[in-house]
């Protein structure tokens, strides 16, 4: 056996590729990985954005959530008329193409290559970042992080449907048991509280400097 073979595995025959099927548990990692990784970084990135307006920045939350939220419906019902009409599987670029014509059609399949790109660039930058929170010893090394996190996602995709979602499905369930411990946590100490903040103790001050 070869490198290619060891990493990439058994290369597949094109009418091998049917049989290429995976149940529901390693199907959500495969196809809705983009989706919950974007519950992560999206709301940082979202109070990122905000956070030059200082405390004019809480009043835009409530707006911008619902336009990402309504946002998200209108994808929703759109997938289920897409899955609706093609039943056996297509695309942006098979739907785009058959119903408003090729330029439409590839236009939709550039803007889809662009989008997996982002999405890879942006979902690493923010694990690695978070990573780092957690471990700063380790911010140093961020550049060959992200390059190695970047390697093994491209190891688990060129290697299969199959193989990459059981691959991702520990990291993916880990994330959202997690997040859902987030929200009761959450709501039992709001219940906790009586809808009070807990108060914040500030940090200590900083020695005064002076100059010689």
């Amino acid at each position: 056996m070869n490198l290619r073979s060891l990493l990439l595995g058994k290369a597949l025959r094109s009418d091998e590729h049917e049989a290429q099927k995976i149940g529901p548990l390693a199907g959500i990692p495969v196809l809705g990985l983009d989706a919950l990784a974007s519950a992560s970084y999206g709301p940082e990135a979202a109070l990122t954005v905000l956070l030059p307006l200082g405390m004019l920045a809480p009043r835009y939350i409530v707006p911008l959530s619902a336009v990402v939220i309504g946002l998200l419906v209108i994808v929703y019902f759109s997938y289920r008329q897409t899955i609706a009409a093609y039943p056996d599987g297509g695309g942006s670029y098979s739907v785009a193409s058959q119903n408003l014509g090729a330029k439409p059609g590839l236009l939709a399949a550039s803007a889809l290559a662009l989008d997996y790109i982002l999405n890879v660039a942006v979902a690493i930058s923010a694990g690695v970042g978070a990573i780092i929170s957690a471990v700063p010893a380790l911010q140093p090394y961020t550049l060959p992080l992200c390059l190695a996190l970047l390697a093994l996602l491209t190891l688990a995709n060129l290697r299969g449907i199959r193989e990459s979602g059981v691959l991702f499905m520990v990291p993916t369930y880990l994330f959202v048991g997690m997040l859902g411990l987030t929200v009761v946590v959450g709501v039992v100490r709001v219940f906790l509280s009586h809808g009070s903040p807990v108060p914040v103790r500030p940090p200590p001050a900083l020695p005064t400097v002076t100059g010689t």
